[in-house]
């Protein structure tokens, strides 16, 4: 009882108080003899002569600074978006279950009836459909993109079909075609080209022994090899693949600054194989190729060796193939500073294209799953 009596009542004061207990400050008045008479405190006096000395107001709108002012109008606004935004969900929420509804049942009713009996318009319903469609399409869309991205941006419509097919969605062609058109993906391709090459024009005793035999799933173990060059900074660095006719893995790659013999031994090195299973070895005729360190290494495991015919590519079609999508989808891609720098990024490479890059020709599986089937 004693703490509500002595409990101070909260006052107000009018503008024009204030302003008088002002202008008695500026005439020459003690502040202690103003707070005596009027009952005030010190600080409320000294408040109010601050502010009217300022901006001559004493409401807290008045004495804000433009930054208060807009943080402020910031608070309310973003306030009254989050209520908007509570209500949207909850009436989206609603029309959902409505729209939900109506689609289940659309094949029963006449979709007035329908309408008219969820006291919804035709029209709502005709733009939450609009609605719903656009927001798959745009996760659609963003799915493609994503599968482009991850893939070296080189898959076209097959192969991101076969992707996306892969992950439980199922999109026309065509549709993919249309969605790369309005993202602006563009894949790598190239058009076939073909030239008349003499059927025989072998000089030399080894033999094509492999004779354009390249079904994949063959039981003999094949390997074939080419080589290729690459520009790092301002010289020329080679890369070798080996490649397992099989299932069109690339069991082997080297890199290296020259075109020699001992490259092709660094890719042989590499073939995660015992080598005496292997039972062909096929190459173009290069002297990096056809010299006697590969012939003892051959020898030396049982291999035999086979070459194709002078200046004709098509003998060696799987490796020619396996370097135009190399040239194709990361040579082309690519700006190398340095040796290192280039082997690391065509191992990286290489294990896409072993683990991940589907096969048209393995009815688009990944090479490493043809071979585990």
């Amino acid at each position: 009882m004693t703490q509500h009596l002595n409990r101070k009542e909260k006052r107000s004061f009018s503008h024009e108080f204030k302003k008088q207990m002002v202008m008695l400050h500026r005439n020459g008045k003690k502040r202690s003899d103003i707070v005596a008479e009027y009952d005030l405190t010190k600080s409320a006096l000294d408040k109010w002569i601050k502010q009217y000395q300022e901006t001559g107001s004493f409401t807290a709108q008045g004495n804000r600074s433009d930054e208060e002012n807009e943080l402020i109008a910031l608070r309310k606004e973003n306030k009254r978006l989050l209520m908007e935004n509570d209500i949207l969900k909850q009436a989206a929420l609603i029309m959902g279950r409505k729209f939900a509804l109506i689609s289940q049942n659309e094949h029963r009713y006449s979709l007035r009836s329908l309408c008219r009996c969820l006291h919804i318009t035709r029209n709502q319903f005709y733009y939450q459909r609009r609605m719903v469609q656009y927001q798959q399409n745009e996760t659609l869309s963003d799915k493609v993109s994503e599968v482009f991205d991850l893939n070296y941006r080189v898959y076209g419509t097959r192969r991101l079909q076969a992707e996306l097919k892969r992950q439980g969605i199922t999109l026309s062609r065509r549709r993919i075609g249309r969605i790369m058109k309005e993202k602006g993906l563009v894949s790598k391709y190239t058009c076939k080209k073909y030239r008349i090459y003499a059927e025989k024009s072998n000089e030399s005793i080894v033999s094509n022994a492999l004779d354009r035999e390249f079904e994949v799933g063959q039981k003999r173990k094949v390997l074939v090899t080419d080589l290729t060059y690459v520009r790092v900074k301002q010289r020329w660095n080679y890369l070798c693949i080996i490649v397992d006719i099989s299932n069109r893995e690339i069991v082997g790659r080297s890199t290296g600054r020259n075109k020699t013999a001992e490259l092709v031994m660094q890719a042989i090195s590499q073939i995660p194989m015992d080598l005496h299973d292997i039972d062909l070895f096929h190459s173009d005729r290069g002297k990096e190729f056809d010299n006697h360190l590969i012939d003892e290494c051959l020898m030396t495991f049982g291999i035999t060796r086979s070459l194709s015919y002078k200046g004709c590519p098509y003998d060696n079609a799987v490796a020619e193939a396996t370097f135009k999508a190399v040239k194709t989808e990361f040579v082309s891609n690519g700006i190398f500073d340095s040796l290192e720098q280039l082997t690391l990024q065509f191992n990286h490479y290489v294990d896409w294209f072993n683990y991940t890059r589907l096969h048209s020709t393995l009815n688009y599986q990944t090479p490493v799953e043809y071979r585990n089937r």
